[in-house]
């Protein structure tokens, strides 16, 4: 069994010759004009291992741990681990089609002659394109490894594709890197991250671009990149802090001007995060192919902000909370008679959304117009905007099953229809939908659900029609939080705020990360009942009983008494 003891022990090792090295060897940030970095160009500084080689006399079980702690030594297509394979097993290894992450390891002897188990307790699985997924603690995979004895040494004739390495060595060799898509609209950028070791990163990065978005946002979003374009070349270099982006000519020069604008966008938000790249050249078959900016195509919204006003209720009516004071809502007519609750206003337009008392009716209210009563059920989530103005929410149907709806209220004429969409989810059967919140670029929602017990905080897309009416939610990733959370919010593109409220007992928020698998404890406070976010982890409220209180460095500081469950649009 590879002890937690002596992974650490091998981990420390590895990392102080990786010091030793970066210490002596720093590739310079400066040289001659036309000088290139290798094909994979990423971080300058990236991490180096010296796994192992192979020891005389090993026993079975000690050669299959020390092949897959040599899955570190990655340079120049895993020369150390691949001395463990037998010589036709070394020909057909391919390391790089998944990675395997642990927390612990142990090998069993398997039924079979000369076949074994490696047992592992699984944290991570990162796919050929960096696709990560992360799994809770005690989530169990086995691998199947067969050796054979090779000039009396014991060399692995049978294992399946990819490395299986110690999560401690994965968070150093690998790193967390947004890829970018497009809403359908061109709009807004949207981060896709991906997990890539540092030193490839550059090419890595432009593999996974042009194969696509993740499983959770295909469909959400959109890519300049044509499908079927790839690489004339396996590898991106750069050259004076351009990456050269080689691409198959025939779609490239079929694209329009307008798409290799946003092409070359795409690329640029991409390697933004990347040290050695200043700029983006496209090219075809190696030859330039100059880009021209005619002022048509904008670059996208990177990262969405919110207005800095919060919509509120206070003495049995929605308000506007902005600056620590509380005014009307500008040309809104009263509400008190509705007893509002979960209030939301949208973001583009002064349409604003709100529950009944007892959270089972929702409403929408425009200037100058009464309230309108859009649907009815046994429980709802509080409203949530797009930023095309559809108001979302999620409670049972008729059936019972969970179903997510959204309706457009804005620009119906009183007493017409209003447009509304309803998706019954097959991820979500079986499940009560907590919170429903629907990202800033509206390409994304944040959803938050409970059965038996159980909390699971995931994130799915928004599948639209071509004319931007929503269609379906894909299959959602999963965020791992310490926290029964019952109810969430957006910080920015790449990070949600969730918590378990509370009137009566100590809560402690959380902030989830696309980025990173550590959930971020905040300040703990008595009596939280909700929370709202603004632009970013500086503008965190919360409120209860007491008033409502800002994140203030690691604390809570208090802002005003009186009203209550405030939101920013959205």
């Amino acid at each position: 069994m590879l002890r937690p003891g002596r992974a650490r022990a091998i981990v420390a090792l590895l990392v102080m010759l990786m010091v030793m090295l970066a210490s002596c060897a720093q590739i310079p940030r400066s040289g001659p004009v036309g000088k290139s970095k290798d094909e994979g160009a990423g971080n300058p500084n990236a991490p180096v291992f010296f796994p192992a080689a192979p020891r005389a006399g090993s026993s079975p079980e000690t050669v299959i741990e020390d092949f897959y702690m040599a899955g570190s030594g990655y340079e120049d297509d895993y020369p150390v681990a691949r001395q463990y394979l037998t010589q036709a097993q070394s020909v057909t290894w391919k390391p790089d089609k998944r990675a395997i992450v642990f927390r612990e390891a142990q090998v069993v002897k398997a039924a079979g002659e000369n076949e074994y188990l490696y047992e592992l307790d699984l944290a991570y699985s990162v796919d050929a394109d960096g696709v990560a997924t992360q799994f809770p603690p005690g989530t169990k995979e086995t691998i199947p490894v067969t050796l054979e004895q090779v000039e009396g040494e014991w060399r692995i004739s049978k294992v399946p594709d990819g490395t299986a390495i110690p999560e401690e060595t994965f968070k150093v060799i690998y790193g967390a890197n947004p890829i970018y898509f497009y809403d359908p609209t061109f709009t807004y950028a949207v981060p896709d991250y991906r997990w890539f070791i540092k030193k490839n990163t550059v090419k890595s990065m432009t593999s996974a671009l042009l194969a696509g978005p993740a499983p959770y946002l295909r469909g959400a979003v959109v890519s300049a990149f044509p499908s079927g374009m790839k690489l004339a070349r396996e590898s991106v270099p750069v050259v004076s802090g351009a990456a050269q982006v080689d691409l198959s000519a025939k779609e490239l020069f079929d694209a329009s001007a307008e798409d290799r604008q946003r092409m070359q966008n795409q690329l640029a938000l991409t390697f933004r995060n990347q040290p050695d790249v200043i700029n983006v050249q496209l090219r075809a078959d190696q030859d330039l192919v100059r880009v021209e900016d005619n002022g048509t195509v904008l670059p996208p919204v990177l990262d969405k902000s919110v207005p800095a006003r919060q919509i509120a209720v206070n003495n049995g009516d929605l308000v506007r909370y902005e600056n620590n004071r509380v005014t009307p809502l500008p040309d809104i007519q009263s509400v008190a008679g509705l007893g509002p609750h979960s209030p939301a206003e949208s973001p583009v337009s002064q349409t604003a959304a709100f529950l009944n008392g007892d959270k089972t009716t929702l409403y929408s209210i425009e200037p100058g117009q009464p309230a309108r009563q859009l649907t009815t059920r046994t429980t709802l989530t509080g409203p949530s905007f797009s930023p095309n103005d559809w108001v979302w929410t999620a409670g049972p149907g008729a059936t019972g099953a969970a179903e997510v709806v959204a309706y457009k209220p804005t620009g119906s004429a009183p007493g017409a229809g209003i447009p509304s969409v309803t998706m019954t989810p097959a991820w979500l059967t079986g499940r009560t939908v907590k919170d429903f919140r629907v990202s800033r670029e509206g390409t994304r929602a944040l959803v938050i659900s409970e059965a038996n017990g159980k909390s699971a905080v995931q994130v799915t897309g928004i599948v639209r029609n071509p004319d931007g009416v929503p269609k379906d939610l894909t299959v959602p990733i999963t965020l791992l939080s310490n926290s029964a959370a019952d109810q969430g919010a957006w910080v920015n593109g790449s990070t949600v705020a969730v918590m378990s409220g509370s009137a009566t007992s100590t809560v402690v928020p959380e902030l989830l990360s696309l980025e990173s698998g550590e959930p971020q404890q905040l300040a703990p406070w008595d009596g939280l009942t909700s929370i709202s976010v603004g632009n970013g982890a500086e503008q965190i409220y919360g409120q209860s009983d007491a008033g409502i209180f800002q994140r203030v460095g690691n604390g809570w500081e208090l802002q005003l008494k009186g009203p209550t469950e405030p939101a920013f649009p959205g």
